[in-house]
C-alpha cells in the first residue's frame, strides 16, 4: 500500500490538513546581526503564516537556538506562539532534538519551514526531515542568513536535495485552497493580517483571534512594567 507521504510527495502542494509550521529560531540576539531590511520582511512573513496557521488550525511550533546567549524569540512574533509548542535547542538540526521530533505526527507529512539562519538550522533541518520521509517545503521570502549568498547557496542545495522551495503567499494560498464568498479573491494581497483572503466567517475568527492578541499584549506590557517598578535589590 503506498505511504500518505509517498502519495503528497507527488502533488507538490502545500494542504492545510497535511501541513505543520515550524518556525526556526527567530530570536532577538541572533536577529541583531542580520541585515535589517531582510530582517524586517522576514519577521513579518513569518508573522504571515503563523497568523494563516492559527486562523485555519494548522498546527505550529518553533525553536530557540540556545536561548541564554542567542535570546528568545522576537516580540513582534510572541502574540501568536505559546510556551507549549516552544523547543528549546542546541544543536543545528531541529530533528537532532527529541521535542521536537516528538510534534511530528504522522498525519500532517508536510512540514513548512521558515526563520533562520537559512543555511544552517533551515538547511540541515530541511534535509534531515526530507531524508526522514516528510515532504519539506521552506519559505524563501520568510528565511534569512547574514550573507545573502549563503542564503541563495542553501536554496540551490535544497532544491536539488528535493525540497520543495516556495515562498509565503504562495504557501497561504495553498492552504486556503478556493476563494469563497464575495471575496475577491483572486486580487487580494497578503497583508499583515492576511483578512482580504478570508471569508466573513474567517474574517470573524481572526478578529476574534486579534483581540486575544490586544489582551496578551496588555498584560506582557504590564509585567514588563511592573519588573521595572520594583526597587533594585
Amino acid at each position: 500500500m503506498i505511504s500518505v507521504i509517498q502519495t503528497l510527495k507527488t502533488s507538490h502542494i502545500s494542504q492545510r490538513d497535511q501541513s505543520r509550521l515550524a518556525v526556526i529560531d527567530v530570536q532577538e540576539r541572533l536577529a541583531s546581526v542580520m541585515p535589517e531590511e531582510a530582517l524586517q520582511a522576514v519577521v513579518k512573513n513569518c508573522g504571515i503564516l503563523l497568523q494563516a496557521a492559527a486562523l485555519l488550525e494548522i498546527p505550529a511550533l518553533y525553536t530557540e537556538q540556545y536561548p541564554k546567549g542567542l535570546g528568545h524569540t522576537m516580540p513582534q512574533l510572541m502574540p501568536w506562539l505559546t510556551p507549549q509548542i516552544r523547543v528549546e535547542k542546541t544543536a543545528f538540526s531541529c530533528c537532532e532534538e527529541p521535542t521536537f521530533c516528538r510534534h511530528l505526527t504522522s498525519d500532517r507529512p508536510q512540514i513548512v519551514l521558515a526563520g533562520m539562519e537559512a543555511h544552517i538550522c533551515i538547511l540541515q533541518t530541511a534535509l534531515q526531515l526530507h531524508d526522514m520521509g516528510r515532504q519539506v517545503f521552506v519559505a524563501e521570502d520568510a528565511v534569512l542568513s547574514r550573507n545573502a549568498a549563503h542564503k541563495a547557496n542553501a536554496l540551490d542545495r535544497l532544491r536539488q536535495a528535493g525540497v520543495i522551495v516556495s515562498n509565503t503567499e504562495s504557501i497561504v494560498f495553498e492552504w486556503l485552497g478556493k476563494a469563497e464568498g464575495d471575496l475577491a479573491f483572486a486580487n487580494a494581497q497578503i497583508e499583515g493580517e492576511v483578512l482580504a483572503l478570508l471569508t466573513p466567517e474567517q474574517r470573524q475568527k481572526m478578529q476574534d483571534r486579534a483581540k486575544e492578541m490586544d489582551s496578551r499584549r496588555a498584560e506582557m506590557q504590564q509585567r514588563r512594567q511592573s519588573r521595572g517598578a520594583q526597587p533594585a535589590k
